[in-house]
């Protein structure tokens, strides 16, 4: 929205068409707000317009059938583009997780997808404006699971920074299912070293068995199942 039109330019990008179809209806009718483009089905294609024509607002859905790129995705790849344009997630979901990866993203706030068209479209200038659209109850709550969240990573990787490289190579060959025998013939070493390996490791992820330890090492992104 430039300082000398005070019409909001606004990109759809949602695969819902009954429900695209309405908003663009209802923008039509509504001086103060224009697309830029006809609304979008896919979030490969709000990323490309985004780029391209730098709306105020996208409004952004947040699953996608058919595609592996999510609205949390686009939603990031946009701000890193167009870092003045106003994201707004479309959602028919309450997750408090996909909430707080859509705001790291860079989300300007969420509207429920079972708003009238005419309060979405309202909601939408007064992201335009620089409003941001959560209700301070779920902002706080959200801000103290991303605190948690950070200060529950800090504390894994601390206790996975504990294992040695003997340790996570076992731990990798755990997470690919083999068993310790296995594991004593590919390393040349006896089946009861590794069977102490895995008693070090259970010990120092404070953790009752092998596949918990596999479960917390993958969950903290230090090992990968193959």
């Amino acid at each position: 929205m430039m300082a000398n039109d005070p019409t909001v330019s606004l990109l759809i990008c949602d695969d819902h068409k009954v429900l695209t179809d309405a908003l663009s209806m209802v923008v039509g009718l509504d001086p103060a707000l224009s697309l830029v483009a006809a609304p979008v089905h896919t979030p490969e294609e709000g990323v490309a317009l985004a780029h391209e024509q730098l709306p105020d607002v996208v409004l952004m859905d947040i699953m996608f059938k058919g595609s592996e790129m999510t609205g949390i995705e686009a939603t990031r790849r946009i701000k890193m583009g167009s870092p003045s344009t106003k994201v707004v997630i479309m959602t028919a979901h309450d997750d408090d997780r996909l909430m707080v990866e859509a705001v790291e993203a860079g989300a300007s706030g969420f509207l429920s997808k079972d708003l009238p068209a005419d309060e979405i479209l309202s909601a939408t200038k007064a992201a335009a404006e620089g409003e941001v659209l959560i209700d301070p109850v779920t902002l706080t709550r959200l801000l103290a699971q991303v605190a948690r969240e950070r200060e529950e990573q800090r504390d894994a990787m601390a206790l996975l920074g504990d294992l040695t490289d003997r340790e996570l190579q076992i731990l990798q060959l755990l997470a690919q299912g083999k068993r310790n025998d296995d594991i004593a013939t590919e390393l040349y070493i006896s089946p009861q070293t590794v069977q102490t390996h895995v008693r070090n490791i259970l010990g120092k992820l404070r953790v009752h068995s092998k596949l918990e330890a596999v479960a917390f090492a993958v969950k903290h992104g230090v090992i990968q199942v193959t």
